[in-house]
């Protein structure tokens, strides 16, 4: 049967199904599945990658109300200082929470969050293009990397060098994006799925049964889209109606947000609370390049700050003490500038923030070296300055969290000798 044939046959319709090309195919690095959820992997490690596109503020967000010339640089977008109308939220006496984020400073006193700052690409790219894929491959400056860090970090534990402990390999949801396609730091020969929402995960037909449609195809075809896709697409199905994560309730009154982001965040923890055998999640949202009107505490980059930390508490309130095994990680292309521009808003920087939460987080302090914000630190005399390679990060989170080993095959080109101690 032709691909062409397949589509406009009207036997089956794949809806949104988001299967990625490397979900597809067999590598490898790829073990076969294992059928049925009862023998996937029931509580392992999960990390929770969050990409915020576009460059998010960091100098407001994490906001360093101890430097003064935050404020000389800032006059009318700066976040007041903790204690006055519309304050940030004071961390340490030096750096305070842009007061939109508020939802997150329990996270804080728990323990539980672990801001970086100054942290982002060596790359003096001001590409957001360019940046995004230098940060999603880890590799800056190199144009011509075929695979996203995290598929390297999946495909290397697929063939079980580092033991397979956990039995990951076996789920065909280890690794999955809440996007149309598959992005960047997913792509590559380890399987992975991407779908919009676990709604369209599903096949439809004109009339009956089309898992049945499906499996006879399947069983039936020749070596073509439909037996080479089939039995994969066929045992997600079968693996994601047995967890039936469709039902799924929030927990602990966890209460998302409305929005495209917090729904993916609910569907992430659905997908961890079914059990099967999630190893790796992947969602983004944009809307963080603020050229004009940013506002300060109040205005566009509040308003988005709200949603993003309404969202990641409701997701950590929903996962209650299963956030013991869970490490949420947020990420921006870069920073802004530190100076506001002529309309009300920030252009493209160089250094950003991070946020590190969950189990096993050294929370409760701000990481990473500040460089200072007066003339002279400032990087080419106008952006927040790098002291914290993002790779340092990444390579932590992989090797302390995920039980990640070659770290010089998973970040090629760099050498994880300094890490930033963010994790215990």
């Amino acid at each position: 049967m032709q691909r062409r044939a397949f589509v406009k046959s009207g036997a089956l319709a794949l809806v949104t199904m988001g299967l990625s090309p490397s979900f597809l195919r067999r590598t490898a690095f790829a073990q076969e599945l294992t059928h049925g959820a009862a023998r996937l992997a029931g509580r392992g490690k999960v990390l929770v990658c969050l990409f915020q596109r576009g460059a998010a503020d960091a100098l407001n967000v994490v906001v360093p109300f101890g430097d003064r010339a935050y404020y000389a640089l800032r006059p009318n977008i700066a976040v007041p200082e903790p204690g006055r109308p519309n304050g940030a939220l004071d961390l340490d006496g030096f750096y305070a929470l842009h007061p939109a984020l508020a939802p997150l400073k329990p996270l804080w006193d728990r323990g539980l969050l672990a801001p970086i700052h100054a942290v982002g690409s060596p790359s003096a790219t001001r590409s957001h293009f360019d940046a995004q894929d230098y940060m999603e491959t880890a590799t800056p400056d190199v144009k011509g990397t075929k695979d996203g860090w995290l598929n390297r970090y999946l495909a290397l534990r697929g063939t079980c060098e580092s033991g397979c402990a956990h039995g990951a390999a076996a789920s065909p949801f280890r690794a999955v994006s809440m996007t149309p396609q598959t992005p960047r730091v997913l792509d590559g020969p380890a399987p992975v799925v991407a779908m919009n929402s676990l709604a369209e995960f599903s096949i439809r037909a004109a009339g009956g049964d089309a898992e049945q449609r499906l499996e006879a195809l399947y069983t039936t075809g020749s070596a073509d889209l439909v037996h080479g896709a089939g039995a994969d697409t066929f045992e997600a199905m079968k693996v994601l109606r047995a967890a039936n994560p469709q039902q799924y309730r929030p927990q602990h009154d966890a209460q998302y947000p409305n929005s495209p982001f917090g729904q993916r965040l609910r569907q992430i923890a659905q997908l961890i609370r079914a059990g099967v055998g999630l190893e790796v999640a992947f969602a983004d949202v944009g809307g963080w390049d603020t050229h004009v009107n940013q506002g300060g505490a109040t205005g566009q980059l509040a308003n988005r700050l709200g949603d993003f930390a309404r969202s990641i508490a409701a997701f950590t309130t929903d996962l209650g003490d299963r956030m013991e095994d869970v490490v949420i990680l947020t990420m921006s292309e870069f920073g802004r500038t530190a100076r506001q521009n002529g309309t009300g808003g920030t252009d493209h920087g160089h250094a950003g923030s991070m946020f590190v939460i969950g189990g096993g987080v050294k929370g409760g302090r701000v990481h990473g070296r500040w460089p200072g914000l007066a003339p002279e630190q400032l990087n080419e005399g106008r952006d927040l300055a790098l002291t914290t390679d993002f790779r340092a990060v990444f390579a932590e989170v992989a090797r302390t969290h995920l039980g990640a080993e070659r770290l010089d095959r998973l970040f090629p080109g760099y050498e994880a000798t300094a890490l930033p101690g963010v994790l215990g």
